[in-house]
Order: C-alpha cells, then sequence, then structure tokens
C-alpha cells in the first residue's frame, strides 16, 4: 500500500507492545505517553497530600477539566459530570426514568450489551418494555435507518435509547435526527456515545440529545476511567445519583444539584479524568482531523482489498464509519479465530447476522504493514 498517515512519528507516543499488531483500539483505547505522563503527575500530586489534594485542590481541578472537556464539545460544563465510563453514565439514566408499567424503551438490535443489559434491568423491575429495533444490514441510506428506527415508535414509547457509533457494527447512526424528532414527540433520548469523542467531532447542542454518555479513554486517549454524562438542563432534575454520598442534600448549596449528585461518591483517584485536557491538546497538537482523515483512508482501502477477495457487499456507505469499520468475510468464523496465536494480530472476530466479520479499528500508531498482515491472515483463513 501506498497510504500512511501524515505523522508518522505519532506511533513512537504510545506504549504499546510493537510486537503486537494493535486492531482493536476500539475496545480499551491506547494512551500517548504525553498523556500518560500527565496521569502520572496527577497520582504522585495526590500521593504528595492526599488531605490537601482531594479535600481542597480536587473541585477547582475538576471543573477546569471540565471547561476543557465542554469547549471541546460544545457544551456548558455545569451540564456535564465526570463518570468512570459510559455503561456507569447511562446506568444513572437507566435507573432514574421513572418508567410505569407498559411503558416502552426503543432501542436498537446493534447495540452493546451491558447498555442493553442496564436497560433490561430496569424495565423488568417496573413494568416497562424494552425493544430492539432491527436496522437491516448492509445499510444504503441513513434517512432509511431513520425510518426504520422511527417505525417502532408508538404512544407507550417513553424513552429511545441508541449508539452514536454502535459497537458491534461499527456504524454513525443518525442520532441527531432521531433526538429532534424524539423531542417533538415529548420522548426522552439517551446517547451511547462510547466510541464517538476523538472519532468524530461532536456538538452536544447540535445533536439534541436529552442524556448523552461518552468515554474519554477511548478514541480520545485519555488515561482509562474517563467517560463524561451530558444532561440537558431541564432533565437534570430527572436523574437520581447511583451512589448516596455527600452531594446528596448537601447543606451547603454547590454549582449545581446535577454536579453535587455525580461529583461527590467517595475516595476515588482522580487523575484520569484530570488528564482528559491533555489529551484534548495532544490530538490538537497533532491536528487530529488530519490524522482522523488518513486512519479512514488507509480503513477504506483494506476494506476495499477484503471485500474484492470475498464478493461481500460493504456494510454501509463510507460515510457512515469513521476509524472503526466491521468487514464481513466468507466462509465459518472459527477459520478466522486463531489471528493472536498465529499473526500476533488484536482483533474482534465474530458473527454479523449470520456471516463471519472482524471489527477493524485504525489509530495513528497503525501503519500500512499492519493492514497488510491482517489481510494476509484473512485471505488465508477465507481460503481454508
Amino acid at each position: 500500500m501506498s497510504l500512511s498517515l501524515p505523522l508518522p512519528h505519532l506511533a513512537q507516543q504510545y506504549l504499546l507492545d510493537p510486537d503486537v499488531i494493535f486492531l482493536n483500539h476500539g475496545s480499551f483505547g491506547a494512551v500517548p505517553r504525553p498523556v500518560f505522563e500527565t496521569y502520572q503527575h496527577w497520582q504522585r500530586e495526590l500521593e504528595a497530600n492526599p488531605v490537601i489534594f482531594l479535600g481542597r485542590r480536587l473541585p477547582r481541578l475538576l471543573a477546569d477539566a471540565r471547561e476543557r472537556l465542554g469547549a471541546f464539545i460544545n457544551a456548558p460544563a455545569h451540564d456535564l459530570t465526570f463518570v468512570p465510563n459510559v455503561t456507569y453514565a447511562l446506568n444513572i439514566v437507566t435507573r432514574s426514568m421513572n418508567l410505569e408499567p407498559g411503558d416502552v424503551v426503543l432501542t436498537t438490535e446493534h447495540e452493546y450489551g451491558a447498555i442493553n443489559r442496564a436497560w433490561r434491568f430496569s424495565c423488568e423491575k417496573k413494568g416497562a418494555k424494552l425493544i430492539s429495533q432491527q436496522i437491516s444490514v448492509p445499510v444504503t441510506d441513513p434517512a432509511a435507518v431513520v425510518e426504520q428506527i422511527w417505525s417502532g415508535v408508538d404512544e407507550r414509547t417513553r424513552v429511545i435509547s441508541l449508539s452514536h457509533i454502535t459497537s458491534p457494527s461499527a456504524l454513525i447512526l443518525p442520532v441527531a435526527e432521531i433526538c429532534r424528532r424524539a423531542r417533538e414527540a415529548g420522548i426522552i433520548s439517551v446517547v451511547d456515545g462510547a466510541h464517538a469523542p476523538g472519532q468524530l467531532d461532536l456538538d452536544m447542542q447540535e445533536i439534541g440529545a436529552d442524556f448523552y454518555g461518552g468515554n474519554c479513554h477511548k478514541w480520545l486517549s485519555s488515561a482509562r476511567g474517563a467517560g463524561f454524562l451530558y444532561a440537558r438542563p431541564e432533565r437534570q432534575h430527572r436523574l437520581e445519583p447511583l451512589v448516596v454520598s455527600h452531594g446528596w442534600a448537601k447543606d451547603e448549596p454547590g454549582d449545581s444539584q446535577f454536579q453535587d449528585y455525580f461529583t461527590s461518591f467517595g475516595t476515588i483517584d482522580p487523575a484520569a479524568y484530570l488528564s482528559v485536557p491533555a489529551a484534548i491538546d495532544f490530538q490538537q497538537q497533532n491536528d487530529w482531523s488530519q490524522v482522523r482523515q488518513a486512519c479512514h483512508r488507509l480503513l477504506q482501502e483494506t476494506e476495499r482489498r477484503l471485500l474484492e477477495m470475498s464478493g461481500l457487499p460493504p456494510v454501509s456507505p463510507p460515510d457512515m464509519w469513521a476509524q472503526m469499520r466491521v468487514v464481513l468475510l466468507p466462509g465459518k468464523v472459527e477459520a478466522y479465530q486463531r489471528l493472536w496465536e498465529e499473526n500476533r494480530i488484536i482483533i474482534p472476530v465474530g458473527q454479523h447476522g449470520g456471516q463471519p466479520g472482524v471489527r477493524i479499528s485504525v489509530q495513528a500508531y497503525n501503519s500500512p504493514a499492519d493492514l497488510d498482515t491482517l489481510f494476509h491472515a484473512l485471505q488465508k483463513g477465507a481460503a481454508a
């Protein structure tokens, strides 16, 4: 391949084992050296004087970090709170919804398992129904996706919950249009944005979700354990804390009940949260929009080669995915399940609508040689 990333030296900024071909950034991310060093700096600051750091310095430090994150995703800092991950963020939402017997939560068949389970847990306790709407694959038109999802709405639909970028199929869903329709219909909209920050340009005001959970430790590449929950101001009163701590029923007023409920839930290591500004800086300093485009092109070329080999259709058009892509494969899934043992490739392999497939993630540290190795390994599996 002639394709290359615009900043090849970026691979040296990551701590990944150079003997491993890591094509699974989507699962747990990878942290650049400057961000990891910032993370460790805050851990050392904490250890030098835990009482002063946690008792006096931390509220201001977290507020500053929220300001940076808010500017990055176009959201007022007071409408954001840090959480460990999206699963935690959306558990706050699922547990807080005042559902009644017969109410419907509408989601899709492409959602992340943990979030599905969180909704099932709440629906089963309250007698509500969880309905997973089908999105037919291959997808050819985002507008058709909107209509497929909306066709599941009826008079009992109280919540629509969907991913911004789906985990199992890596589709960018048209969340802004769904959220707009939901708002007009008086339906609460909830978006799982686990894969979006750092992979897409985000604008919370443009998306218009009532609740949006995002991970900073995936594609934004902060230290692990840094996520956020955004809540529209008029919806914040609906949310209840998962952990009742000093922020609940405070004697002295805080910035807001929303911040009080979710910022304080016992002693934690806040270093991951405080690494988020460094992750934003790293991407801004390295012209990340160009990096993302180069990753997309490299992945698009790899998909072209694989589909040419297999004769199978693409899962969706190029504008419905970014740096993560599911590519369907011929034969049986067992033929592709020794990529780690035989090629030192880390990549998810599974079934997609009964068809074998791989979910390929391409990040700044990946090279054309990595994708060449993957192609030849999959070619071998297809011939088995």
